[in-house]
This record gives structure tokens, sequence and C-alpha cells, in this order.
């Protein structure tokens, strides 16, 4: 005989009684599934999204260029550029950026190249503003490489959880997460190497050694929290 579970309401009375395999059955529905499917996000959600994404973002940038570092991906170009050409980071970061977008353009869907482009603009626009807003007279390099290095990649995570990334390396590694099921953030690791090795030609060792602090906050967040299934919002 196929033993028999009882369903009991809040008054602790029995109301009917199922089977064991029917209880093993919605046990596993409920594992499979165990959110509603996603809501979209709407025009004003994705607005806010993106302030709030290149405002973190922007502001890493002010902490690092404050103490004299650099970090991972685009940011980490257009800062140590920004040491060596008379130019602010925002703009070289606006530069560096138009082949990137271009590939957006050609491997990523049309609404994800024209949010990126906007998040780009975004970017661009803080890095003009904040200046204006705020100014960090001292900050502590270890504290900088940290905070700026979370702030950073929670500001592209809020990005491309509305679908749309800030550019540069960015998009390389949600291509790749994409279509190849590689994590994004082991992949922005292995670029951020690079980019740390060349800075190690221009920048003394003890700041190198905090920028990779930096880029590994950054893709920290990247590996926690940016993982496919992870998020049910469009």
């Amino acid at each position: 005989m196929t033993p028999t579970c009882a369903v009991f309401t809040g008054s602790g009375t029995a109301t009917n009684s199922i089977s064991a395999d029917q209880e093993a059955t919605i046990k596993t529905q409920d594992a499979e599934t165990p959110y509603a499917p996603g809501l979209r996000h709407s025009i004003a959600e994705d607005v806010y999204a993106f302030l709030i994404g290149c405002s973190l973002i922007v502001m890493g940038l002010v902490c690092l260029h404050k103490a004299g570092l650099v970090t991972g991906g685009m940011a980490g170009i257009a800062l140590l550029l920004s040491y060596l050409v008379p130019v602010g980071p925002g703009i070289l970061f606006t530069l560096i950026n138009i082949p990137f977008l271009a590939f957006a353009l050609r491997a990523m869907s049309p609404a994800f190249a024209i949010k990126t482009m906007i998040a780009s603009c975004g970017v661009t626009f803080f890095a003009g503003l904040m200046p204006r807003v705020i100014t960090v007279s001292q900050i502590d390099p270890l504290f900088a490489s940290l905070f700026a290095g979370t702030i950073i990649g929670l500001g592209i995570l809020c990005l491309a959880r509305h679908q749309a990334g800030v550019g540069g390396t960015g998009i390389v590694t949600l291509w790749l997460q994409k279509t190849r099921g590689i994590n994004a953030g082991h992949v922005q690791i292995s670029i951020d190497i690079v980019i740390m090795a060349v800075s190690a030609l221009f920048l003394p060792a003890h700041k190198i050694m905090l920028s990779l602090l930096s880029a590994a906050a950054t893709s920290g967040i990247l590996i926690a929290y940016h993982r496919p299934g992870r998020y049910i919002g469009h």
C-alpha cells in the first residue's frame, strides 16, 4: 500500500491526504521552479538603474584616480592612460569604447547595444559632473582599492541586470557568458591580469598590488552575483 501524508490547516485539523509519491512530485516541481516568471523592467526602472550604475562606476573611478591606482576592464585602461596623457579618464573611457560599441552592434542584440551606448554616455556625463559636486581631498589607498573596486562591480552589475554594459571589455565578457556559458567574472580576471601587467611598466609595485585588489573586488561581485539563471527580471 502506498503511504499517505495528511495535510493540516493552521488550526491543526486534517483536511485531506496525499500519497507520498504525490508529495515527492510536488517537492520536485517546487525545486525546479522556485520562482514565478520574471517581470520585464519598465523604462523608468531602466533609467533609474542606469543612473545608479553609471554614478557608482564614476565614483569608483574618482576614488581610484585620487589614490593613483588602476583597476581592471575599461576603467583600468582609461585610468592608466589618464596618468600618461593630459586627458581625463571620462573622455578616454568614451574614446576607447567606440570599437567595442561597434562590436556590440554586430555581436549582441540591438537593444543591448543601444542600452550600452546610453550607459557609456552616462559614464561620460557623470565623469564630467562628479568633480563639480564632490571633491575627494584624501583617501587611503587600501580603502580606495576595496571600496572603489566593489562599487564599480556593483555599478556594472546594476547595468547588466537591465541588459546593458559599460562597453569595452565588459561587452566581450557578457557576450562570452551569453554565447559560451563562460562566467563573466572569470573572463574579466584574465583580461585584468593583462591590464595589470602593462600597468606594472608605469606604476610602482605597491600600487599595482592595490590595483590588483581593486580588480579582484570588482570581479568578485560579478562572480558572486552575475550567474546565469540567478536573476529572473528582464
